[in-house]
């Protein structure tokens, strides 16, 4: 019998008591999903997500006698979040499907751990483990797909994704995170065949999933496979094969500059690199204007110092500036932009008129030109702004003459 491996999730301050009360002892509750998956591979845990046989009504009744906060966060569904001290867990009542549609399932609720299981997409999603024991249940050789890197659907593919299309992106994903070489043939023809329902979508939904994939350690072969076959042409037809180029260009700068995956970077590289096209497609993914902007700006191509570049652009685009830029990535420097704060010019128009300049567009052009060499110099201190400053104000006097 395989067990859970000892992990320090299990030992979170009051999961002891949670799992007690939600019936450990009668059996009534397991942990599954990621953490059990992820216990397995020897990864950290962020999520612990645990299913009952218990109704939400009594999953709540128990959490509240255990003495923790239950947040109905997904009650229609069966989820419950158990708000312990170490932090939230979220428990779901057993489940089966109903009806769908390939966007969204109506459930019932059921006492059958394997009935339960058999909804979830991947065989390696579908493992549980009986808290008290560790022993791991699984139904559907999840174990061993794990052990062999294949990211492979619970029974027909076909089927699976016509109950949620989203499946085809989540495919590819999990095979850029767990998968060994390449996909399960079954798997990758049946998300072939149905790349087309990725229209049905909400596409809050496919930029989320995209995002989650362009943040694996190197996403860039499976990027490119969904590339090559025509996953992304319903959704995202202007990825050509210079973007995935792009993409696996900027991963090698990455891992050279020592620098972490940023995933809205990531996807700046995959696109073309033309700010109007960049936008069109941020808001078609329904992004925020935070992000849209990022793109616009990072898609721009400018060159120029690290910390001139922040002073500009913030310190993310600047970072986005560099790592697609053509410098070489070891001499990029990328920590002195680490807690770096925009510093203001010390000058200001009315200190240029006060030296004798006219009111007028020259105060404007002159603070302008003071700036630009105050970025320059590197923002130096506010003798040497003192002094250019005189210099701009006396050249600018020349220029009126």
């Amino acid at each position: 019998m395989t067990l859970l491996p000892d992990a320090p999730w299990r030992h979170r301050p009051g999961l002891d008591r949670l799992i007690e009360a939600l019936g450990a002892a009668e059996g009534d509750v397991r942990f599954v999903g990621g953490a059990v998956r992820d216990t397995l591979l020897g990864l950290p845990v962020k999520d612990i997500d645990c299913a009952t046989r218990l109704l939400p009504e009594e999953s709540s009744r128990r959490i509240a006698a255990a003495g923790f906060k239950a947040i109905p966060t997904g009650i229609a569904h069966g989820t419950v979040t158990a708000l312990l001290p170490s932090g939230p867990v979220e428990v779901t009542t057993l489940r089966r499907d109903v009806a769908t549609d390939g966007r969204r399932a109506v459930v019932a609720f059921t006492d059958e751990w394997r009935e339960d299981a058999a909804r979830r997409d991947f065989t390696i999603n579908a493992l549980s483990a009986d808290p008290s024991t560790g022993a791991i249940h699984d139904y559907f050789g999840g174990r061993a797909d794990l052990d062999a890197g294949l990211v492979r659907f619970i029974g027909d593919p076909l089927r699976r994704i016509a109950e949620d299309h989203l499946r085809i992106l989540r495919l590819f994903r999990f095979h850029a995170r767990f998968g060994r070489g390449t996909p399960d043939p079954a798997a990758l023809d049946a998300c072939i065949a149905r790349a087309n329902d990725l229209m049905a979508l909400s596409r809050e939904r496919i930029a989320d999933e995209l995002l989650k994939l362009l943040g694996v350690v190197d996403p860039a072969p499976t990027v490119r496979l969904m590339h090559d076959s025509g996953i992304f042409r319903p959704i995202l037809p202007e990825i050509a094969d210079e973007g995935v180029a792009r993409l696996d260009r900027l991963i090698v700068r990455e891992t050279a500059a020592g620098t972490n995956p940023d995933p809205l970077r990531r996807l700046g590289a995959l696109l073309p690199p033309d700010p109007s096209i960049v936008v069109a497609i941020a808001q078609r993914l329904k992004l925020s204007k935070a992000a849209t902007r990022r793109l616009e700006q990072a898609a721009s191509g400018i060159d120029d110092a690290p910390r001139a570049l922040a002073y500009r652009f913030g310190v993310e685009v600047a970072s986005d500036l560099l790592l697609r830029g053509d410098r070489p990535a070891e001499t990029l420097d990328l920590d002195a932009l680490d807690g770096w704060e925009r510093p203001r010019l010390p000058i200001g128009g009315g200190d240029l008129i006060a030296m004798g300049l006219k009111p007028g567009p020259v105060v404007a052009a002159t603070l302008q030109a003071i700036e630009r060499r105050w970025i320059a110099e590197g923002f130096p201190d506010d003798a040497r702004v003192a002094r250019l400053a005189a210099e701009e104000t006396a050249q600018a006097g020349r220029d009126r003459k």
